[in-house]
């Protein structure tokens, strides 16, 4: 209906303007008829003013033949002359420039009158001259002065009428003007309302995910950073059973299933709380009170929704879910928040409890936390605390070096070197993750650069948590880390965990594909620990799958380690995908490897992570003990 009434104000306008331009052509068209009956009637009135004024200087000069008027009677009667010679000219109608032809012809013969008037006088006989006058030259006058009055008072008629039809003109285009106005002025109107409903419309599809219509992940952020206070309490749910079913049943049955599942976790809460998917099958819910207590019976309204059984058609489902819970600090931001409410959600998952709340660690843990903490902070701004040791990836078919790892190293000034598995989770749990990620690719980039200036391409790759890849700033980051480094962005590959994948997958698609654009290569590192879609895998712009080391260190012994290890191996070079063996330790485990046509392999058995000046690139000195593929 907007449409229709949009098109019809625009044909209107249309029409309008249209009118418009016509009128105002016609308008400049009478306003130039004005201007030339103002300048006829203006010439008669001349011409009959000069005739006017020659006949009084006649008879001045018959009262006083010796007097200036006889003087100046001549050269009046030129000009009265010239007047009506002109008028012929600037007639339009044919019958009024004969009349005002005959106007100058009778003037032209009045002309020899006078001469023989001005004779008579100068020879002295003025009672002739009195009666040539009056009986020849008064009537001529008198004639040609009646037709020039009625010639002038018939242009002015004319210009009269000229006059009023453009009054007429400029108040219909006055009126016209004033609806062209209006109406202009319901087209922007109409416009700027079209504008805003599109952005409206914009907005809240960027911010609901499409699939249930809740507010997405990152809807669901910027609600819980206005509402945040401290006590306030966020719930993290995860369907149990989910990847089975999206798996065997097929994605249609579901994304039916995650649907249905909005509509019920949603039916649980009240209308002041808010239910979101954060990803994949993961929902959050913000509790928008700070009654902690009050998270217990939501969580269990939420267990009792699941218990009925999901009909999807003819097919049954029965899903329970696990529910995370955890009450916000006063220093927590909301990336803290969801971090804790997923981690104990994932605890209730392994112990299925259904239901845990994250409970901070208290006592000297808690201490010890703290303190490692401002270490940590006081360790980034000191550029000497943190190093990297790379390790080297390994070609399978000539043992030549493929790319190296970078792996971060903490040596704390007093307690000496500290266990990447002791600081590195302190750092995840905090936004100091964003700067300690900087760090690690700032140095490992300005290695890159030193190799490339001493003629070596070597590629680096460097692990990115969760919370930095999901960080929308990310990619813009690590593209001034390139720009400033100078280092060509195939040199660079960022790793990252199923985990990450999963816990929202559209935002890590997305940032992925920021990445790519970079020339930046990508790995999925650990692949077979999480809990990935193969739907997932196949649409993630992802250049390498990394096969985690409880797969690797036993597939010698181990048949269906062998089996899941060459499953992951066809799989990834069936999607386009280099593969990595990460840990291995022995050679026959390199053999194996090599014969199921794995790519490349990393482990001690190889090269140990060492500081960049004892990195051994040349492949003479790599232990090759597999043989050569034929």
């Amino acid at each position: 209906m907007r449409r229709w009434i949009v098109g019809a104000l625009v044909v209107v306008l249309a029409l309008l303007s249209g009118s418009a331009v016509w009128d105002s052509r016609r308008h400049r068209q009478i306003t130039e008829d004005i201007i030339h009956a103002a300048g006829q009637v203006s010439a008669y009135q001349q011409a009959a003013y000069l005739s006017a004024r020659e006949m009084a200087l006649i008879e001045g000069a018959a009262n006083n033949p010796s007097g200036p008027e006889r003087e100046e009677l001549l050269d009046v009667d030129q000009q009265a002359y010239a007047a009506t010679m002109t008028l012929s000219g600037i007639d339009d109608e044919r019958a009024d420039a004969i009349e005002a032809g005959n106007i100058g012809q009778r003037q032209l013969n009045l002309r020899q009158e006078i001469i023989w008037y001005l004779q008579l006088l100068d020879r002295g006989e003025h009672t002739r001259a009195v009666t040539f006058l009056e009986g020849s030259i008064v009537p001529a006058y008198r004639r040609n002065m009646a037709q020039l009055q009625e010639l002038r008072d018939r242009h002015q008629d004319r210009y009269v009428l000229r006059a009023a039809e453009a009054r007429e003109d400029s108040q219909r285009l006055f009126w016209l003007s004033v609806i062209s106005l209006g109406l202009t002025v319901v087209m922007l109107g109409l416009f700027v309302w079209t504008l805003r409903a599109h952005r409206i419309r914009v907005e809240t599809l960027a911010a609901t995910d499409t699939l249930t219509g809740l507010p997405n992940r990152a809807a669901f952020t910027a609600h819980t950073q206005r509402a945040l206070t401290a006590g306030l309490t966020v719930l993290t749910v995860n369907i149990d059973g989910f990847r089975l079913v999206n798996d065997q049943l097929g994605p249609s049955i579901g994304d039916r299933l995650l649907a249905e599942a909005g509509w019920r976790l949603s039916g649980s809460v009240r209308d002041t709380d808010l239910v979101a998917r954060i990803g994949g099958d993961e929902f959050a819910i913000l509790l928008r009170d700070t009654d902690t207590e009050r998270a217990e019976i939501v969580a269990e309204r939420l267990r009792e929704a699941f218990d009925q059984p999901f009909q999807l058609g003819d097919l049954t489902v029965d899903l329970e879910i696990s529910i995370g819970a955890a009450t916000a600090a006063p220093d927590d931001d909301v990336s803290t928040l969801l971090g804790h409410a997923d981690s104990a959600m994932h605890e209730a998952k392994q112990q299925h409890e259904g239901f845990r709340r994250f409970a901070p660690h208290a006592g000297p843990d808690s201490a010890d936390r703290l303190s490692l903490l401002g270490d940590l902070r006081r360790g980034l701004d000191d550029p000497e605390q943190f190093t990297l040791h790379y390790q080297a990836k390994v070609r399978l078919d000539d043992g030549s070096v493929s790319s190296v790892e970078a792996l971060a190293r903490w040596h704390h000034p007093i307690k000496g070197p500290v266990s990447p598995g002791q600081f590195v989770p302190v750092l995840e749990s905090t936004s100091l993750i964003h700067r300690f990620t900087d760090r690690v690719l700032a140095i490992a980039l300005r290695q890159s650069r030193a190799w490339l200036d001493e003629g070596r391409r070597v590629a680096i790759a460097v692990n990115v948590s969760t919370r930095s890849l999901l960080d929308e700033t990310f990619p813009a980051r690590l593209a001034a880390l390139l720009e400033t480094s100078g280092v060509p962005g195939s040199l660079l590959c960022i790793e990252i965990t199923e985990y990450t994948v999963m816990s929202d997958p559209g935002t890590t698609i997305a940032a992925l594909h920021r990445i790519r654009e970079l020339g930046v290569k990508t790995s999925i590192d650990d692949f077979g620990t999480g809990y990935s879609s193969l739907a997932y895998l196949k649409l993630l712009p992802v250049d390498e799958l990394k096969i985690d080391r409880s797969f690797v260190a036993d597939m010698v012994t181990d048949p269906s380690s062998h089996a899941l290890v060459a499953s992951a191996v066809d799989l990834a070079h069936n999607l386009g995908l280099t593969v990595v063996a990460e840990g291995v330790e022995d050679a026959p485990t390199a053999e194996a490897l090599r014969e199921l046509h794995c790519d490349t392999a990393q482990g001690y058995f190889f090269a140990r992570p060492v500081p960049a000046e004892e990195v051994c690139l040349d492949p003479r000195s790599i232990p090759v003990t597999v043989g050569r593929s034929g």
